[in-house]
């Protein structure tokens, strides 16, 4: 690496925190309901950790997606990681409202994370957080795009993420939101499994240069509609293969304390094989 590489880099990491911290800031103004600091240091709070760690993971992968690839210039990287790193920092909030006011429609996800330090809620939050910046990375980088190509294949990548949570409120045999409000960490756990795991398959069909609306287009919705397909296949399969002698569904929400252990196991399931179809494809 030469000197002029050198001064790129550190030019670049400069910007990216620098982003960072405005979106740490945004996050801050948006979620005045609490103070972090007071949550975390004062009342040990877990649930607003995990949401936070979330947000914090999401943005470190999403910012990411303006700096993959080639560099252009070190002016051309400085204008790219500024136009679409507070682009991110725009979807990624808009990402977590969409998880509070769709994906877990039944109850306030701050009440839940404030009053009843749910763990479970914490969890969902930390998935939708990092999917949503998996899909964000993959929206944001290559070359070939602008704004608005990002914004749309932002856009579909969440409306999926949003119909891979119906279809596996479909699968599992208990009430999704009643468990989470109840504070069942396991049924947290496993469903930001199967969030996570759509994230990568997402932002894997989004990612690299665009080319045009009817290649690129067909490409992303054929991947995406195939981890759909797949996801109710692998639960079947970590079911009959990974734990054969029970019943997951009877683990996490049949019995007095939820065994949060298979709850890792099937989100564990989901995210292998997210990665699996992301290689194959």
């Amino acid at each position: 690496m030469n000197f002029d590489n050198i001064i790129t880099a550190s030019v670049l990491v400069t910007g990216f925190y620098f982003i960072f911290f405005i979106g740490k800031l945004v996050n801050d103004f948006l979620h005045k309901e609490y103070n972090l600091t007071y949550e975390l240091v004062e009342k040990d709070n877990p649930a607003i950790a995990l949401s936070v760690a979330g947000y914090y993971f999401g943005l470190v992968i999403s910012i990411g997606g303006a700096l993959a690839g080639p560099s252009l210039g070190i002016i051309d990287d400085i204008m790219d990681l500024c136009i679409y790193g507070f682009l991110s920092i725009v979807l990624l909030n808009i990402s977590w409202f969409l998880c509070d006011k769709i994906i877990l429609y039944k109850f306030k996800i701050s009440d839940e994370l404030l009053r009843d330090q749910n763990q479970g809620t914490g969890v969902v939050s930390f998935g939708v957080s990092v999917a949503s910046g998996l899909v964000i990375f993959g929206a944001v980088s290559g070359e070939g795009g602008n704004i608005w190509t990002a914004i749309v294949f932002w856009a579909i990548g969440q409306f999926i993420l949003l119909i891979s949570v119906f279809l596996y409120n479909m699968i599992i045999p208990y009430d999704l939101h009643d468990e989470i409000e109840k504070d069942n960490v396991a049924a947290g756990v496993s469903l930001a499994g199967a969030i996570i795991s759509m994230g990568i398959i997402v932002g894997i069909a989004a990612e690299g240069d665009f080319h045009s609306w009817s290649e690129d287009l067909v490409k992303f919705i054929s991947i995406t509609c195939l981890g759909l397909v797949i996801m109710p296949v692998i639960r079947i399969l970590t079911d009959k293969i990974l734990l054969p002698t029970v019943k997951l569904s009877d683990e996490i929400a049949a019995q007095k304390i939820p065994n949060i252990g298979a709850a890792y196991i099937e989100a564990l399931s989901y995210i292998a094989s997210a990665f699996v179809i992301t290689w194959c494809v």
